[in-house]
C-alpha cells in the first residue's frame, strides 16, 4: 500500500513546483532584461549609429518597461527588497538629498524627471541584489554582457557603419556604443563579472569563461587603453581573491602584495604621472578634463552648500547660468563633469558629496571584508575596482538610467545582507525522508 500511494505526494510537489520555476524563469529573464535596457547598447541601433540624445522623448519612453519590470520584480518579494534598503541608510539620504534639491534647482522640471527615473533605476538595483544569491546575481548579470558582447561582435563585424566608428578613430571597434571608449569600458564590466559567474557556477565555468575571453577581446578592438588597463585591474581583484581564499599564509602575502602594488600605483600618480598617463593614453590634462573640474569648481564655490540641483544644469538654456560660465571657461561644452565626486557637489551640494563619500566608504570597506569572509567578492571586487576607477574621469554615481549605477547598488546592498548558510546536517535528513517510501517499497 505504501507504495502505490508514495507517488502521489511526489505527483502533487512536481505540480506544486512547476508554476515555481516559471515565476523565476521570468524573473530572471526580467532581471537580465533590466540590465540590458540601463546599459544603453540599444540608443545607437535604435538610431542607426546616428547621434540619438538620451533626453528626447523617445528614449525616455523606452526606460518605462524597465521600471514596470522593477516594480514586478519588487511585488514578487516586497520585504526582502525594504529588508535591503534599510540595510542602507546612506543610500536613501542621497536619494533624500536629491529630491529635496529639487526645491532649489536652477531648473525644478528637469530635476523632477530625472529624480523620478533615478528612483527607479536605484530600485532595480535593490531588486536585483535582494532576489539572488551570489552565484545566481552572477549569472544574471553575466547573461545580459553575454547577450551585450555578442550582438556587438556581430554589428561590429555585418554592420561597420553603426559597430566601428567613422571620423574619430576611424576603424576602432565601438560595438552598440557610439564611442569606442564606452564600448570598452562596458566590456571591461562584462569581463570581471562574467569571470566571477565563472568563479561562482563550476558547472558553467568554460561558458563563462569563454564570455570572459570574449568580452576581453572586444576591449582590444576597442583599442580603448584605459579599458584594457581595467582589465588587468579587475583580473588582478579576482587573484586576490581567489589568493586569500586559498588558505591564511597565501592570504596573508597576497595582501601584503596588494598593499605594495597600490601604493607603487600611488607613487606613480603621485610623482611620475606622464607614466600613467602614457599607460593610459592621456595627455596631462585627461583630454581637456582637468579644465571641466576647473571651471566646475568655480560654480561650486558659488554655492558649495545647496548646490544647484540633482542633474540640473546640463541641459539649461540660461546665458548668465552655471552651465553658460563652464562652457565660458573650459572653453567648449560638456555634457557633465567628467567626475563623480565633483558632480555630486555640485548638483547636492556639501551634504550631497558626504552622503554619497559615506556610501561609498561603507561599501568600499565592506568589499575588504569580503575579500576574507565571501566567495561573492569575486563579483563585488573587480567591479568595485573599475567603478572606482571611472569615477575619477566620469559621471558615474547617483545617475538615471544607467546600468553601472544599477550594478553598483545591486552589489552594495547585497554585500549588506547577511549569506544563506547551509545546514548539513537538516539537509542530509531531508534526503533520507525522500528516501524512506523508496525503502519501504522495497
Amino acid at each position: 500500500m505504501t507504495a502505490v500511494v508514495a507517488p502521489f505526494p511526489q505527483a502533487r510537489s512536481r505540480r506544486k513546483a512547476q508554476p515555481r520555476n516559471w515565476i523565476e524563469l521570468a524573473a530572471f529573464a526580467a532581471s537580465v532584461f533590466l540590465i540590458l535596457t540601463y546599459s544603453q547598447g540599444w540608443v545607437s541601433l535604435l538610431s542607426g549609429g546616428a547621434e540619438q540624445s538620451p533626453e528626447s522623448a523617445l528614449i525616455r519612453t523606452l526606460y518605462l518597461p524597465a521600471y514596470g519590470m522593477a516594480v514586478g520584480l519588487l511585488a514578487l518579494r516586497p520585504l526582502e527588497s525594504v529588508g535591503g534598503l534599510v540595510r542602507q541608510p546612506l543610500l536613501l539620504l542621497v536619494l533624500g538629498i536629491a529630491w529635496a534639491s529639487l526645491f532649489w534647482s536652477v531648473a525644478p522640471d528637469q530635476t523632477s524627471r530625472r529624480i523620478f527615473a533615478l528612483v527607479f533605476t536605484t530600485l532595480s538595483g535593490v531588486v536585483l541584489a535582494t532576489r539572488y544569491d551570489w552565484p545566481k546575481l552572477a549569472e544574471a548579470m553575466a547573461t545580459a554582457f553575454a547577450i551585450l558582447a555578442v550582438v556587438s561582435l556581430f554589428v561590429c563585424l555585418f554592420v561597420p557603419s553603426v559597430g566601428r566608428m567613422q571620423t574619430l578613430f576611424p576603424g576602432a571597434w565601438c560595438g552598440l556604443w557610439a564611442e569606442k571608449n564606452a564600448f570598452g569600458d562596458n566590456q571591461a564590466l562584462g569581463a570581471s563579472i562574467a569571470s566571477a559567474a565563472a568563479m561562482l557556477n563550476p558547472r558553467r565555468r568554460k561558458l563563462w569563461w569563454g564570455v570572459t575571453a570574449l568580452c576581453v577581446f572586444l576591449v582590444l578592438m576597442s583599442t580603448s587603453k584605459t579599458s584594457l588597463v581595467a582589465v588587468m585591474l579587475a583580473a588582478g581583484a579576482t587573484g586576490l581573491v581567489w589568493t586569500v581564499r586559498r588558505g591564511p599564509a597565501a592570504g596573508v602575502a597576497a595582501t601584503w602584495a596588494a598593499l605594495v602594488g597600490v601604493g607603487l600605483v600611488a607613487s606613480i600618480a603621485l610623482f611620475a604621472s606622464h607614466i600613467l598617463f602614457g599607460l593610459l593614453g592621456k595627455d596631462a590634462t585627461l583630454t581637456g578634463r582637468t579644465q571641466i573640474w576647473s571651471a566646475v569648481m568655480r560654480q561650486i564655490q558659488a554655492r558649495p552648500w545647496e548646490g544647484y540641483g540633482y542633474a540640473a544644469i546640463w541641459d539649461e538654456t540660461d546665458r548668465w547660468g552655471p552651465l553658460a560660465w563652464i562652457i565660458h571657461d573650459a572653453g567648449f561644452r560638456p555634457h557633465h563633469a567628467h567626475n563623480s565626486w565633483l558632480e555630486q557637489w555640485l548638483s547636492l551640494g556639501l551634504p550631497g558629496l558626504i552622503a554619497w563619500a559615506g556610501f561609498y566608504l561603507q561599501t568600499l570597506i565592506a568589499n575588504v571584508f569580503a575579500i576574507y569572509t565571501r566567495a561573492g567578492a569575486y563579483l563585488a571586487l573587480p567591479f568595485f575596482v573599475i567603478y572606482s576607477l571611472t569615477t575619477l574621469t566620469e559621471s558615474i554615481a547617483v545617475v538615471y538610467n544607467d546600468m553601472r549605477w544599477v550594478i553598483f547598488v545591486a552589489l552594495a546592498v547585497r554585500l549588506a545582507l547577511p549569506d544563506a548558510k547551509t545546514a548539513p546536517a537538516a539537509t542530509a535528513a531531508q534526503a533520507a525522508r525522500r528516501n524512506q517510501p523508496r525503502q519501504k517499497s522495497q
